[in-house]
């Protein structure tokens, strides 16, 4: 390749599906403070602003919790779910079908790639060695890595900026509206996924540049774009 090309992930509902561990880490979390608990079917639904919005959803019952106060003992709370969490890593969490091999080839044809998860830093170390990624990513950036998650620009901006890269030339594969509207605020190009979380709202509606069914479509459109 003739120019350095940066090719950012996102992880929950891209790379992994990590609902399982996080629907138990959420359910053990909301009865240990006698709170009413949630088929994952529905968590799905709340899953991808990070886990303090998840766990504020969790309490409240219902995803969209802007205006509601958060409880007087949230931050005790916050603490029980991510050792519940950091107890239930890896245990029902799977790749997505054809994740490893498209990324390896994207990796062997010289494509920097790099991580941008609204997911705490703190778990990824345990999930990024669970699933045989470490050699992959030359840039990880947690949820609580920078002053600022997607959909804010500052993730995907910091990689850039990390690896000497002009936006230009940078590119995010995701699949919810915050991947979608932090590479549109970065002007960066965007790759949706469908099967992921994006709260049963069809990714299409936020308009992004390339839409695929199947992650190893992904490297087909990176040909055409490169």
């Amino acid at each position: 390749m003739k120019r350095r090309v940066v090719i950012i992930f996102d992880l929950d509902g891209t790379l992994i599906d990590s609902v399982p561990d996080l629907a138990t880490s959420l359910n053990n979390t909301l009865k240990h403070f006698n709170k009413p608990t949630y088929h994952r079917n529905i968590i799905r639904n709340w899953v991808g602003n990070g886990a303090k919005v998840l766990v504020k959803r969790g309490l409240y019952g219902i995803k969209d919790t802007d205006d509601l106060p958060q409880p007087d003992n949230f931050d005790e709370i916050m603490e029980y779910f991510l050792n519940s969490y950091q107890s239930n890593l890896c245990k029902e969490t799977i790749l997505y079908p054809n994740v490893i091999t498209t990324l390896q080839k994207l990796h062997k044809r010289g494509y920097i790639l790099a991580l941008a998860t609204n997911k705490p830093a703190r778990f990824l170390p345990k999930i990024i060695d669970y699933f045989g990624l470490n050699e992959l990513f030359s840039v990880i950036v947690g949820g609580d890595d920078l002053p600022h998650k997607k959909p804010h620009p500052m993730p995907l901006l910091h990689i850039c900026n990390s690896l000497g890269v002009d936006t230009a030339n940078a590119i995010m594969v995701g699949d919810s509206k915050n991947d979608i509207l932090s590479a549109k605020s970065a002007n960066i190009t965007s790759i949706a996924v469908t099967y992921g979380y994006n709260y049963d709202i069809p990714i299409s509606q936020f308009d992004p540049d390339y839409i695929v069914d199947d992650f190893k479509e992904i490297d087909g459109i990176i040909k055409c774009i490169n």
